[in-house]
């Protein structure tokens, strides 16, 4: 078993300059769960062993924390096959989902190492080939890959993004709509998947360049 003391600096930095840990029980990731996240499963354990879970770049990246019994979305509760993820379906079985950016992008372990996953596409990005290397990749570019710009900026306007919400655009940014302070609004962080899974349900099968008239069924509070 690789443990955290082992690892590169990178992940150490990424602990070391994020918020105090969000849980403060003991990680635990139930078996089925960790099935889903291939051979990174224990590289996170580790992590999470160190920090359980955190807040990163002002909010902008969210590492989830596991085996909570308190308020805060555990690791488990976003993971469960009956809230978000049946609304993807097969999509993204295999895939055990553990942080996000502000916009509810969300990072996932599985087979293949750490993928990105867009909720408005309903796609996945390959990413890194362990957590080592995603810490990295977040360090080096932390703007663009947590949204952390924009998250600076809409905080200043509108104060401190609460736990548990993310960014999401008014004019979804798959139907061009702008990644400006302006577009956006703090959506409940589930609600703001579910919105994203009917998008994508409704544009998913629909050729470049058609004309969309989107159905939404009920408007995610602020």
């Amino acid at each position: 078993m690789t443990s955290f003391i082992d690892m590169e600096t990178n992940l150490e930095k990424l602990v070391s300059i994020s918020s105090g840990a969000l849980c403060d029980d003991a990680p635990q990731i139930p078996e089925g769960l960790l099935n889903q996240s291939g051979v990174l499963g224990e590289q996170l354990i580790e992590l999470l062993k160190n920090k359980n879970g955190f807040y990163a770049f002002e909010s902008a990246l969210h590492l989830l924390p596991a085996g909570c019994k308190d308020s805060c979305t555990s690791l488990e509760e976003w993971n469960n096959d009956n809230s978000w993820r049946k609304e993807y379906g097969d999509q993204i079985q295999g895939h055990l989902f553990f942080a996000e950016d502000v916009f509810g992008v969300q990072f996932a372990l599985c087979n293949l190492g750490v993928r990105k996953f867009d909720p408005e596409l309903g796609e996945f990005e390959d990413f890194a080939t362990d957590l080592e290397e995603w810490a990295a990749k977040i360090l080096e570019d932390y703007n663009y890959e947590t949204g952390y710009q924009l998250a600076h900026d809409w905080q200043l306007q509108n104060g401190s993004l609460p736990t548990g919400k993310r960014l999401l655009p008014k004019i979804p940014f798959v139907l061009g709509g702008a990644y400006e302070v302006e577009n956006l609004y703090a959506a409940d962080a589930l609600k703001g998947m579910m919105f994203r899974a009917d998008i994508w349900r409704q544009i998913r099968d629909l050729p470049d360049g058609s004309r969309i008239k989107l159905k939404v069924i009920n408007r995610i509070s602020h």
